[in-house]
């Protein structure tokens, strides 16, 4: 379990007030609280701890920056928490997502080419559901169109037409799970 630093709130009022030595101290404990939060959450994204010390750095000078916009009345700990997770966040997307699996792993599992046997099965699956669903999900899910372009064709309204999609999803999902399709 992560420590919570001690109650830099103090250090901070007397930072924001010109204090160049209360300052430095409040950089420095941050500094040495954030490390293991931004550690955890690249490991719960499944990255290693190379980028920590960047998002821990990022983090540091947005919090000089934007130090005016913290309010004395409140406790530091949750205003910097959340500036460290915008800066974790911003950093992962920046990198994108890559997980590298070995193909050899799921050779086995992998078709070379579609054939009639599993557009069969996804007919069959698809038979659970009534005509109007079953032409939502082909639309969307199969064909690539847009919510808005099924819901003209059907004459639903676009959000009508995502919330039918969602519940057959669901259905086919819980009907896979319990083996009937």
């Amino acid at each position: 379990m992560l420590q919570r630093p001690p109650d830099l709130s103090e250090l901070m009022r007397a930072a924001t007030a010109g204090d160049a030595i209360s300052y430095r101290q409040v950089l420095q404990a941050l500094a040495a609280w954030l490390r293991p939060i931004v550690q955890r959450g690249l490991y719960r994204a499944g990255r290693g701890p190379e980028d920590v010390e960047d998002i821990v750095q990022e983090t540091l000078l947005a919090v000089h920056l934007k130090r005016h916009t913290w309010d004395a009345r409140e406790p530091l700990e949750p205003w910097v928490r959340a500036i460290a997770h915008h800066k974790l966040v911003d950093m992962l997307r920046r990198r994108g997502f890559h997980q590298h699996l070995p193909i050899e792993d799921y050779f086995d599992r992998l078709a070379a080419q579609p054939d009639a046997s599993t557009n069969a099965t996804t007919s069959d699956m698809l038979s659970i559901l009534t005509p109007a669903a079953r032409q939502i999900v082909e639309s969307v899910s199969m064909e690539g169109r847009s919510a808005r372009e099924v819901g003209d064709r059907l004459g639903m309204s676009e959000g009508a037409v995502r919330v039918a999609l969602h519940r057959a999803l669901r259905r086919l999902a819980a009907a896979y799970k319990r083996g009937e399709a």
